[in-house]
């Protein structure tokens, strides 16, 4: 399943579930057909969202270094980060705000 994140903004994000359903979580949505991120709320949903990639960046570093100090063979970085895959969208939410619109999404 896609989700597509639109704005008058700027153009169209598509993601698939996976990545959306992860997405929505960091902005404490839950994931369902339709939904909106208004405005007003996007100052501190494009913060959430920050807040959560650089978790999922620190768990990783994390997980490396514990498993250095074990011995262990090392977990590699995911071929295509969460950063990576919340930037388009991370983007489209910074220009919505910028020019004082939603941004909804479908699936």
């Amino acid at each position: 399943m896609l989700y597509c994140f639109r704005s008058k903004a700027g153009a169209d994000v598509l993601m698939l579930a996976d990545s959306a359903e992860a997405v929505l979580a960091l902005l404490g949505r839950e994931p369902q057909p339709r939904g909106i991120l208004e405005r007003a709320d996007l100052p501190q949903l494009i913060q959430a969202l920050e807040a959560g990639v650089a978790a999922d960046e620190a768990r990783l570093q994390q997980a490396q270094e514990a498993a250095r100090l074990a011995g262990e063979p090392v977990p590699n970085r995911p071929d295509v980060s969460l950063r990576q895959r919340a930037w388009p969208l991370h983007e489209l939410m910074q220009r919505s705000l910028r020019e004082n619109t939603d941004v909804v999404w479908g699936s």
